[in-house]
Parts: structure tokens; C-alpha cells; sequence
């Protein structure tokens, strides 16, 4: 979906005018629904994400792919959850609450939400760091 491709909104007064969200929009809505699922450690982000979010800027979209085609709007959405809770529950619970939140928020439906589980992080332990998702097997890079 090319990023200038507003979504429109359908009316139930089309003589008002129309309503247009950008894909950007709902894909903020998503990542904000899904992290606030129990479970969920956090959303992967990308390499622009990381750079943003070291300049102090969140990237509430991160980790959620927007597509729209013919058979309508279709998400995936990528997470890293905490350590010990039931994967398909957490994931089935993503894509519930995506749904309900953008049912909610913009009254539309979306067709498909994929939920891509990319690790499991586990608890801080005894003052141990917990792992970071971006080094799961605590790898240090060659110099």
C-alpha cells in the first residue's frame, strides 16, 4: 500500500464530504491495541524505529504491517511476549483486540490479522538485565 493511499471512510451522510485516514493512522491504533495485551513485551520495531526512538520519539506503529488489496484490509503484526504466558491465548487475544479497536475507533473491518510471535523474552532475574529482543543469544558483534 503506497503510503499517499488514503483509506475512506464510508458515510452514512455522503453529503457531508468524506472521510480519509491515512494507513499510518490505523497502524498506530494497531500497535497501541496489541501492547496493551497481556503478554506482551513489546513490538519489533525497525531500523528507522530504533533510530527515532533514540531521538526520544515512540514509534507507536512499529511492528504492524498494513496491506489493502481486494479482498480487503489485512494486518501483521510482529511481537515479542513475556516468557510463561500461553503463545496462541496472547495471540488470539492480539488479533481480538486489534479488531475491536479499529472497529472502534474508524468503523472498519479488518479482514485478516496475522500475529507473528518473533520471541519470547524472559523476566529480569536477581538483578540480571533481561535479554534484549535485538541480541536474544547475547552475541557481541565482531569489531
Amino acid at each position: 500500500m503506497a503510503e499517499d493511499n488514503y483509506i475512506v471512510l464510508a458515510s452514512d451522510e455522503p453529503s457531508l464530504g468524506t472521510v480519509q485516514i491515512a494507513p499510518e493512522v490505523i497502524e498506530v491504533i494497531i500497535g497501541i491495541a496489541a501492547r496493551k495485551v497481556d503478554g506482551v513485551y513489546s513490538m519489533r520495531g525497525t531500523l528507522a524505529n530504533n533510530f527515532s526512538e533514540l531521538f526520544g520519539r515512540q514509534s507507536r506503529g512499529k511492528g504492524v504491517k498494513l496491506n489493502q488489496d481486494e479482498q480487503g484490509l489485512k494486518v501483521d503484526v510482529y511481537a515479542y511476549l513475556n516468557y510463561g504466558v500461553s503463545v496462541p491465548k496472547v495471540a488470539e487475544q492480539i488479533q481480538e483486540k486489534v479488531k475491536q479497536q479499529v472497529m472502534f475507533m474508524t468503523n472498519l473491518t479488518l479482514d485478516q490479522v496475522d500475529v507473528h510471535v518473533q520471541g519470547v523474552v524472559p523476566e529480569k532475574n536477581d538483578g540480571q538485565p533481561a535479554i534484549d529482543p535485538d541480541n536474544l543469544f547475547g552475541e557481541e558483534e565482531e569489531k
